[in-house]
């Protein structure tokens, strides 16, 4: 870990940088993939099972049966868990749809929007060392809120041919159309162009490696939107002198143990709370069973101390975590200065796990510094935005001289002439 204690301004630029692989390797090894899955199909997603998941699978599309079998290795308290996460995240999702406005812009000119579901849409489940079937609930339960017709899910299998029995079941509770046997950036070509198997969609969802994040920004050339960049896994504490360091450290390794590649940042205005949340990361990491991909996280992480909370938030609108933790006293008093974050937890009660299981928000969050720019997944990621409006005689009337106008100093006569040969 790296340690920095009251870093000058001037240094925080280098601070926020996040590890990241060499991005020309990366690019070349996408086209590639894209351009055999284009020509191959499902030959090309078989083979690419064996060479990088090791996995040997004759078919890739899931069955019914195996998706039946799946449900019956679920012990009863995983399904009732799965179940109360569902209830929660629908009920918060639910609460975001909205009611048609009609606006009447000026007399006899009423506008109004209405929402479509985006009709195909592919969600990408990572599976590996950690096969994410909350992820599952945090896609296909706003997508079938939207109204999407075809739900996709495209997961790696294991080296048996397998997908995570958990998996299938929460695709299986939430509506899922189809599912099939592909991970990385594989899974993505095939979302994008179609095989022989798996249908071509319009908009894919989901977290990934940088691998990942890299073909869905690839796939974009081709015409298939995406949720964002949502890339390796990464979150920040700010902690005061009533934060509670072993709470703290367990934040900070919950999220270094989802891989190598995955970042965590603490900030505190104490230095014994400081001293003491480093020794309890020390501590507890030596208890996880994932403790070597935390430990390769924590390489690359930073520990630091500031003077103040408002110099931590500053630092941190300039980080735009995933994550951002609170623990805090009087923390809604900094709820405004908050600019850039994924998404909030706040006082030392609210762990960040709360939020990537059963709490109710989206799990899927901008990463790699786009909560600059980017929100995470709502029922809004599913919809498309229509506008309406309709125009009485009267209504033209009433604003066909202020579009003549504006239409004839843009030197647009066709578009003046559609109104006027109506006032006419």
């Amino acid at each position: 870990m790296k340690i920095y204690k009251y870093p000058t301004k001037d240094t925080w630029k280098d601070l926020v940088k996040r590890p990241v692989l060499e991005q020309k390797q990366i690019s070349g090894l996408i086209a590639e993939i894209f351009a055999e899955v284009e020509k191959n199909g499902d030959i090309a997603l078989i083979e690419f099972n064996r060479k990088f998941d090791k996995a040997e699978t004759e078919n890739i599309k899931v069955s019914d049966t195996e998706i039946q079998e799946a449900e019956k290795q679920i012990n009863d308290d995983l399904k009732e868990a799965i179940q109360q996460a569902k209830g929660n995240i629908s009920t918060f999702h639910a609460s975001q749809k909205q009611e048609i406005q009609k606006i009447e812009t000026t007399q006899g000119v009423i506008c109004w929007r209405e929402n479509r579901a985006v009709e195909k849409v592919g969600i990408y489940i990572p599976g590996g060392t950690a096969p994410l079937f909350s992820t599952v609930l945090m896609l296909a339960i706003p997508a079938n809120l939207a109204g999407c017709k075809e739900i996709v899910l495209c997961t790696p299998p294991d080296k048996n041919g397998h997908v995570n029995p958990a998996i299938l079941y929460a695709a299986k509770l939430c509506g899922v159309t189809e599912i099939f046997k592909t991970g990385g950036a594989q899974a993505v070509a095939a979302m994008t162009f179609g095989t022989e198997s798996i249908p071509a969609v319009n908009k894919i969802f989901g977290p990934g490696n940088q691998f990942v994040v890299a073909a869905k920004e690839y796939a974009q050339r081709f015409g298939v939107a995406i949720d964002m960049p949502a890339g390796p896994s990464e979150v920040l504490v700010i902690a005061d002198e009533q934060a509670v360091p072993e709470f703290c450290a367990a934040d900070l390794l919950s999220q270094a143990e989802h891989g190598s590649d995955s970042q965590v940042v603490f900030i505190t205005t104490d230095l014994k709370v400081f001293d003491e949340t480093i020794e309890c990361v020390e501590q507890q990491i030596k208890e996880l069973p994932r403790n070597e991909f935390a430990a390769q996280a924590l390489e690359n992480s930073s520990f630091i101390l500031v003077n103040s909370v408002e110099e931590a938030l500053e630092f941190s609108n300039l980080y735009a975590p995933e994550h951002l933790i609170l623990a805090i006293d009087d923390f809604e008093k900094y709820i405004p200065e908050v600019q850039n974050a994924g998404s909030v937890f706040l006082g030392n009660y609210s762990c960040e796990s709360a939020g990537d299981y059963a709490s109710g928000t989206n799990h899927t969050l901008p990463t790699n510094a786009y909560a600059k720019n980017y929100s995470g997944v709502s029922l809004d990621s599913f919809v498309k935005k229509i506008t309406f409006q309709q125009l009485s005689k009267e209504g033209l009337q009433n604003l066909g001289k202020t579009i003549e106008l504006m239409a004839e100093a843009e030197g647009l006569f066709a578009h003046k002439n559609a109104v006027s040969i109506r006032l006419k």
